[in-house]
């Protein structure tokens, strides 16, 4: 049982670690698309994205007026790359056109 789990463990991380790494690739394709803007900062951040997105809030993007849901600010603007591609990941429709 205690070898299940540590292959479970083990399989977590690297999955985390291939979405992490997806979200980057995106966060410098979008920015070289746009041909401006400041990465660094977003990917800095990706492994606080993934895990707000991913394991703590809670939100629904059919319905983005729902009550208890969970806000994510972010103040930092050249970091605000950050918070559009997860919002594009989590299926918000505002921003499907990234």
């Amino acid at each position: 049982m205690r070898v299940q789990r540590k292959y479970a463990e083990t399989f977590q991380r690297l999955v985390d670690k291939r979405c992490v790494d997806n979200v980057r690739m995106l966060i410098v394709d979008s920015v070289q698309r746009a041909k401006a803007g400041h990465p660094v900062t977003t990917l800095g951040m990706a492994d606080v994205g993934y895990v707000l997105y991913r394991h703590v809030m809670r939100y629904n993007p059919r319905n983005s007026k729902w009550f208890n849901r969970d806000r994510f600010v972010l103040s930092a603007g050249h970091g605000c790359l950050l918070q559009y591609v997860y919002l594009h990941i989590a299926g918000f429709q505002s921003v499907q056109g990234l």
